[in-house]
């Protein structure tokens, strides 16, 4: 390990930086450095700015990636290199504003059906009953579920804040029979080895094969579980204050994205939290 890059991510844990983000923050600017075939030390604005060239015209690299890569450079250059001159050379890009895709509790109800796996399938379960991320889900731990109190608590937010959220009765029911089946007594979503999580490549790989069976044309990721719980919740007459506080977002402006995406409701409708009840139901009818 070059020592550039052992100070940068000293300078990340320092600040308390997550896990993921030191090390998508690193792999960017290896991957700068091996572009640019010298250390990121040497380098001057005009080679920062013929990079983002390349990521832009020529790897055609997503929104989200290229604003990783200038994230990482800018770290890079003000915080371990003291570089701040260089910053106003590495802008950020222009965000595109893509609405969410949100599946319909009767598609929702397919989807969860076409997971045969029980592990897999509850933990899709969970990230929608409780509007978790992938990293929240599989961070839990067995202690953190409050059967009696009939609340979840999620830590390693992206927040770095703790937030409590409801656990309706469904699926307290859910998490009960799948404790009866795997018995797990650290992590709830454990791997083969009962001393680690459950990896985050192992759900996402889940998502694929679980649409084509449920015959869904919507690109469905893990993160969509949680964009159903907002939408749904928001449908159901819940407010968006409310809504915040149980996705753990900072500011009301980036849950207000449901706003675009709930279909509009008449009347007074009833605040429905217990989701995946609701789910059940619907399916029962049909």
């Amino acid at each position: 390990m070059t020592l550039l890059r052992q100070r940068m991510i000293e300078d990340m844990r320092i600040r308390n930086y997550s896990p993921n983000t030191v090390k998508i923050y690193i792999h960017c600017v290896a991957s700068f450095a091996k572009y640019s075939g010298t250390s990121p030390d040497f380098l001057e604005q005009e080679h920062i700015r013929d990079y983002q060239r390349y990521l832009v015209e020529e790897r055609k690299v997503s929104w989200s990636l290229f604003n990783q890569n200038v994230c990482a450079l800018r770290f890079l250059y003000r915080t371990t290199l003291d570089k701040d001159w260089m910053i106003k050379n590495i802008p950020y890009p222009k965000g595109e504003k893509k609405l969410p895709v949100v599946l319909s509790p009767k598609e929702l109800s397919s989807f969860f059906a076409a997971i045969k796996n029980i592990k897999h399938r509850t933990a899709f379960q969970t990230m929608y009953g409780l509007g978790m991320r992938l990293s929240e889900a599989l961070g839990l731990r067995v202690s953190d579920i409050d059967g009696k109190r009939k609340v979840v608590r999620i830590s390693k937010c992206k927040s770095k804040r703790d937030r409590y959220v409801p656990l309706s009765e469904s699926l307290l029911d859910i998490l009960r029979d799948y404790w009866r089946t795997y018995r797990p007594s650290k992590w709830l979503f454990q791997g083969k080895n009962p001393e680690n999580q459950l990896t985050q490549r192992t759900i996402q790989t889940v998502c694929r094969p679980a649409c084509k069976r449920a015959g869904l044309s919507k690109r469905v990721t893990t993160h969509t579980m949680r964009h159903c719980f907002a939408t749904h919740l928001l449908e159901s007459g819940v407010d968006l204050r409310t809504i915040q506080i149980l996705l753990g977002h900072r500011s009301l402006k980036t849950t207000a994205i449901y706003l675009h995406v709930a279909r509009n409701s008449f009347g007074a409708p009833e605040c429905e939290l217990d989701l995946l009840g609701a789910i059940e139901n619907k399916q029962k009818q049909s």
